[in-house]
């Protein structure tokens, strides 16, 4: 079979495979032509999904006729005057989004530059070009596309709903609004404007968390942490939301890479490790952070969709990112996101739905699915009132006002031998007290550990521990290290360790069980990782037998010095599995709750 050159339309068709893969591709790729072009708004119109009509016009600087026949043909462009691929400081670059657009569907442009007597349109039907011709000289461009892939019916069957191809178009829109925000984004979807941002005056910090709050909601706004660092040429900032402020999915965590928006498995890596054991597994922080490197030190010209780059020295852009969430999340101490009190108030009101275990915000706490009401819990029988379901000795006398006015208040009770009720100035707290020791337990371990080893307490017999022969072998094979953790252990025959000694922190502890653990989590790991790459792992497990257990009754002062050392301990709003360890519930809502306001 002979071989033969294709013709530019089929070329063309092919090319507008990799570059439109649906309406919001074209969005995205006329949108950043817009940014590009210098515009201060920038207004996007559609119409069945993207797919009869995508209309985006900008008031930027605009072309002359000249510029309108050679926008229309392949891999010309103004944005890379030098050619050089290692310097790319604009959006676009390729020359390949509106001739693959005009290929497979009615390409109209219309455009003018500032002051000029008259503007200039070209159209372009599945590939056919029709002028440049007189238009009106309205400065700036407007682009629409009519009957997207009709030129290509085949495509059409693989996009999805029209809810599903306007949702997508929206976050497009979204994302790009949100890498720049000096300008103005209208998002006009069929007779309905979806969203409406003015442009952020100023570009100062408040200004940019108001139109992320726009977005991603008020309560990221309410519950953002400030990032900001810098290394050499490389900088971040941006604004990430407490550990207790999560979802199910990585749908609100917005990455940019020099105003661009991308989907980059480096940077999704620098949020997991940042945030580590603060969020439950399968749960994802809301954050949107702006990285700004040097145009040569990243590679944007990976795909032609764009979304994915590539950096010459990741290792310094890993170190970077983690570390500057790291240490916003540490400046954070123990705050949790108020949206747990949101939820716990919404299940309080009559006829609300139960939230299922682990829903929003990973707070873990739900309603039974059928509550009880006044008829059926008059008829339940009554705990009488000289039987108190908790210790209330911490409430014997009024809390010392200083106390009040600490941040997680005087404690007041302990109901169920489980949950610390404190009382600040303004508002009611709520803390499960295992949840916020193991916390504690935790950071005391790894600050020990950073500082040379735990301490270790010798045990006056030692501990003999029956397990299988593997496990066995494993925790032999590791006793050096798991003696950085304060774990002194040898092979006791083939299917036993003895322990000779434990951690001083962890107190009076069942050893057994917690060998067990350790043994078990050296097994889940992959046996070529050094336990030093686990020591989260490790850490949170012997906290956990090393807390305060629920069902302990605690005094008034041993309530009181664990709030004060919940205050003092980084990430101490969250447990090391994630979950909340205290509820602030405040007196205007609770008062609202009963009418009195």
């Amino acid at each position: 079979m002979a071989v033969r050159q294709l013709p530019p339309s089929v070329v063309n068709r092919i090319a507008a495979g990799e570059v439109i893969e649906r309406p919001a591709s074209v969005v995205k790729e006329l949108v950043e032509n817009a940014v590009d072009a210098g515009s201060t708004r920038i207004e996007v119109v559609t119409a069945g999904g993207g797919l009869s009509l995508i209309r985006v016009t900008d008031d930027g600087c605009g072309m002359d006729a000249d510029d309108l026949r050679l926008a229309v043909e392949r891999h010309a462009t103004s944005k890379l005057a030098d050619e050089d691929l290692l310097n790319i400081a604009t959006l676009g670059f390729r020359g390949e989004a509106l001739p693959s657009i005009g290929s497979v569907a009615r390409l109209m442009i219309r455009s003018a530059t500032a002051g000029a007597a008259a503007g200039s349109e070209i159209r372009v039907d599945a590939g056919t070009v029709e002028g440049p011709r007189p238009a009106p000289p309205n400065r700036g461009t407007r682009v629409e596309v009519q009957d997207l892939f009709y030129a290509t019916p085949a495509r059409l069957k693989f996009l999805k709903s029209e809810r599903a191809e306007n949702a997508a178009i929206a976050d497009v829109v979204k994302r790009l609004a949100m890498a720049h925000a000096g300008i103005a984004f209208t998002l006009v979807n069929g007779e309905r404007t979806t969203l409406r941002l003015p442009s952020a005056e100023g570009l100062d910090g408040n200004a940019v968390l108001a139109r992320l709050g726009r977005i991603m909601g008020p309560e990221f706004m309410r519950d953002a942490l400030a990032v900001r660092a810098g290394r050499d040429d490389f900088f971040v900032e941006g604004f990430a939301g407490l550990p207790t402020l999560n979802r199910a999915n990585q749908m609100m965590q917005f990455l940019f890479v020099n105003g661009r928006p991308v989907r980059d498995k480096l940077l999704a890596g620098c949020v997991r490790a940042a945030y580590g054991d603060l969020v439950p597994q399968g749960r994802y922080p809301l954050l949107a952070l702006f990285l700004t490197v040097p145009p040569r030190e990243v590679d944007v010209n990976v795909h032609p969709a764009k979304a994915e780059v590539r950096f010459r020295d990741p290792g310094a852009v890993r170190a970077l990112m983690v570390g500057a969430l790291r240490e916003a999340l540490a400046e954070a101490g123990h705050h949790a996101a108020s949206a747990l009190a949101e939820r716990a108030f919404a299940q309080a009101r009559p006829g609300a739905a139960p939230v299922p275990r682990g829903g929003a915000g990973g707070a873990g706490y739900g309603r039974p699915a059928v509550t009880p009401g006044f008829a059926e819990a008059a008829q339940a029988p009554l705990t009488p009132v000289d039987r108190p379901t908790g210790d209330t000795r911490a409430a014997a006398e009024a809390p010392a006002p200083d106390l009040v006015a600490r941040p997680l208040g005087a404690a007041r009770a302990q109901l169920h031998d489980t949950y610390i009720v404190s009382q600040t100035d303004d508002s009611i707290v709520i803390v499960d007290q295992h949840a916020a020791h193991e916390r504690l337990v935790y950071e005391q371990m790894k600050e020990a550990l950073a500082n040379g080893g735990v301490a270790r307490q010798i045990l006056l017999i030692p501990e003999v521990v029956e397990l299988d022969e593997a496990a066995a072998e494993r925790l032999g094979s590791q006793a050096d290290a798991l003696a950085d953790f304060g774990v002194v252990l040898e092979r006791f025959g083939p299917a036993a360790v003895a322990v000779r000694e434990m951690p001083a922190l962890l107190g009076d502890t069942d050893i057994k069980g917690l060998v067990r653990d350790l043994a078990d989590e050296l097994e889940e790991g992959d046996q070529a990782v050094a336990l030093r790459e686990r020591l989260d792992h490790v850490c949170a497990t012997m906290a956990c037998y090393g807390s305060v257990r629920a069902g302990r009754r605690l005094t008034g002062e041993e309530m009181n010095a664990l709030l004060r050392d919940m205050e003092a301990t980084p990430h101490s709003g969250q447990c090391n599995h994630g979950r909340p360890t205290y509820v602030e519930l405040k007196l205007a809502d609770i008062e609202r709750l009963f009418g009195r306001r």
